[in-house]
């Protein structure tokens, strides 16, 4: 029979009927996991504000620094951790891409040409040619959600990866504000050791005077002399501070320690940002780790019901059609033509427990997942918490220790002037000297841990936003 007028058997419609009458209500299957259900808070126990502002998307601007500005935004489009994290989202797009390939029927071409030789019994030989042009078709009918649950496990993935990138960057900027005003504090306590090494000096000079005219002892010029030693002791480490930070930064902003150069000037020249401790709780839920763990949670979920839809039968149709022909000029004729469908179905029957056992550790890989994801939430809630807590204590230490310096200095200022009028001895002169060096690099030390609290705030809180969440677009 000619193969363009063949029909179907009847064995064949009863296969294709038969994958038809799947019941469209099995496409989603219930996964049997738990709800990803997170932990939730009313308020931060230190808010006390009742109206207060998200912080913005640049939020490091938020101290006044033009520097720290510049180096932010550098390291932002410099960062090598940074430019990985987007590779990362170029594979996983890629990996999505593929994952959503079985949706679609898949389509081949082929094509082929031919010669034989055969030799005949009296020694004669008959050569025959062979032509052929076929386009075939096969699709698998996703009944039971197996190839969309893979889809949607891979676009969360690759949104995973999204946040992932909004983590690393938000590690970076507060990497390089952290760095930054490391060096601010290291600059103000280097000068103030400068400053305390001139005095050291002076008075040092002063007893030495007096030593010569006989006021003065060798014990004081020794005790003396160890002060200044202890001052010139301190400034080396502060000068390697300052250069490792400024490392720090460069390798930051993916370049060389060498071609940074940072002025800084000290923390007077930082301003301490306003803390918006009334924000809700429910911003936590825009930390891009937070949202990443979510991410993960719903590609595990997705993954669950693939697996158990790989339990099912697969239902797959194929399709060919193409010409084949002995001669070339009578391949696209109308007796060439051939064509064939076909339906299949398979049902996994026994396979020692592979597919029980990947769905069961699907499962257990969703359960672990949904765990996580509490833990970061509650992490969160921590984090805001002591960033909160360090703010408030470091505002009042600094108050505190501000009158400290004050008092230090005003009892320096009367013993020098006492020791010149000859009414106290130069022991409680060098007792007042080294209270007041000791009260003025703790001072700069509390600055800086101030300010260190509002950028963990800042990273707490998931940086700053305008309004729209970062990342991917949430797959359906």
């Amino acid at each position: 029979m000619d193969a363009t007028h063949e029909r179907p058997r009847p064995a064949f419609c009863r296969l294709l009927a038969l994958a038809l009458v799947v019941p469209a209500a099995a496409c989603a299957l219930d996964a049997k996991v738990p709800p990803a259900q997170a932990p939730t808070q009313a308020a931060w126990r230190a808010a006390q504000a009742a109206d207060a502002a998200a912080p913005a998307p640049a939020w490091w601007r938020s101290f006044g620094a033009p520097e720290l500005d510049a180096l932010a935004e550098a390291a932002l489009a410099g960062n090598l951790d940074i430019a990985a994290a987007v590779a990362r989202i170029e594979q996983a797009d890629a990996q999505a891409r593929v994952a959503g390939a079985p949706l679609l029927p898949a389509l081949d071409l082929s094509t082929s040409a031919s010669r034989s030789r055969a030799g005949g019994g009296s020694g004669s030989s008959r050569t025959a040619n062979r032509y052929g042009l076929t386009l075939s078709a096969s699709y698998e009918i996703d009944f039971w959600g197996k190839n969309r649950a893979g889809q949607r496990a891979a676009e969360w993935a690759a949104a995973a990866s999204r946040y992932d990138r909004e983590t690393v960057a938000l590690s970076v900027a507060a990497g390089v504000a952290g760095a930054y005003l490391q060096i601010l504090a290291a600059q103000d306590r280097l000068e103030t050791a400068r400053g305390n090494l001139a005095i050291a000096q002076r008075a040092l000079d002063a007893i030495r005077a007096r030593n010569t005219v006989g006021t003065a002892t060798a014990l004081d010029v020794a005790q003396q002399e160890s002060i200044v030693l202890q001052q010139r002791a301190a400034v080396p480490p502060l000068q390697q501070q300052i250069r490792q930070n400024a490392n720090a930064l460069a390798i930051l902003a993916g370049r060389p320690p060498a071609d940074l150069d940072v002025a800084g000037g000290g923390l007077r020249k930082v301003t301490v940002p306003a803390v918006a401790a009334g924000l809700p709780s429910e911003l936590l839920t825009r930390r891009p780790d937070i949202r990443r763990a979510e991410a993960q949670l719903r590609a595990a979920e997705a993954d669950v019901v693939a697996a158990r839809a790989a339990l099912f039968p697969s239902i797959e149709l194929t399709a060919a059609g193409g010409y084949q022909s002995a001669a070339l000029g009578t391949l696209f004729g109308p007796g060439a033509a051939l064509w064939s469908l076909a339906a299949g179905l398979t049902q996994p029957l026994f396979d020692g427990g592979r597919l029980e056992g990947q769905l069961e550790a699907q499962r257990a890989r969703y359960v672990e997942l949904l765990q996580s994801y509490r833990q970061a939430i509650l992490s969160a809630f921590r984090d805001v918490e002591d960033a909160l807590v360090a703010i408030e204590q470091t505002a009042q230490q600094e108050t505190l220790q501000l009158a400290v310096v004050a008092s230090a200095r005003r009892a320096y200022d009367i013993s020098a002037a006492r020791l010149r009028e000859g009414t106290i001895d130069l022991l409680t002169l060098l007792n007042t000297q080294q209270t007041l060096f000791q009260a003025q690099d703790q001072l700069a030390q509390i600055r800086l841990a101030r300010l260190q609290a509002v950028v963990g705030l800042y990273q707490a809180l998931g940086g700053g936003w305008d309004g729209t969440l970062p990342g991917a677009p949430v797959p359906q």
